[in-house]
């Protein structure tokens, strides 16, 4: 470490209070895109009113992207459509099969916590009902167990 890296800097862009704001790189990237298509209509202009032979070139150009860009949204779309295609077809064999699996669970479990309740729970709550109005009626007729 030198001595200048342990002494305080007085750079504006290293204080967190300082109002000044650094241009991005997405910025930079916006504003020489925004430069180019600019230069590109000025370029234009520019060949329609001093250079008319070079229009018909330059709208064969642009009749070749404009095809060449319909033929390759054509084949995204063709992707797209086959894809979803084997979604459906994932959907149906695989998620399906899950589903119902699933869904047999859930019955299974819904039954078993019938039974549960019916064979188990329902007779201890009596039990405890009953013991409980058994020692009320102790406690009533001062027969109780515990010492006060």
């Amino acid at each position: 470490m030198t001595e200048n890296d342990l002494t305080p800097s007085n750079d504006v862009s290293s204080t967190p209070a300082s109002n000044t704001r650094r241009i991005g790189p997405w910025a930079v990237a916006g504003i020489l895109m925004l430069l180019l298509f600019l230069g590109g209509i000025g370029y234009t202009v520019y060949t329609l009113i001093f250079q008319p032979a070079n229009v018909a070139i330059l709208r064969d150009v642009v009749i070749i992207f404009l095809a060449f860009e319909a033929m390759l949204i054509g084949f995204v779309l063709v992707l797209l459509v086959i894809q979803i295609a084997r979604l459906t077809t994932v959907i149906q064999d695989e998620v399906k099969p899950i589903l119902d699996s699933t869904h047999e669970t859930v019955s299974t479990l819904r039954g078993t916590s019938k039974f549960l309740s019916n064979n188990l729970v329902s007779p201890v709550m009596k039990a405890s009902s009953s013991l409980s109005a058994v020692r009320q009626a102790l406690n009533w007729l001062g027969l109780n167990r515990r010492k006060q």
